[in-house]
């Protein structure tokens, strides 16, 4: 998974690798360092 370092605050949807159910990917930077990560399943 690649993220971009230069937005600070992103979230975004990405299929699992292993069973194609949607993820919520909520990476925050600050100064282009990751200082939060969360990813949470999104039913279906």
């Amino acid at each position: 998974m690649l993220l971009d370092t230069s937005v600070s605050n992103q979230t975004y949807v990405e299929d699992c690798e292993v069973c194609c159910n949607p993820i919520q990917i909520t990476p925050v930077f600050e100064e282009a360092e990751l200082i939060n990560f969360e990813a949470i399943s999104i039913d279906q």
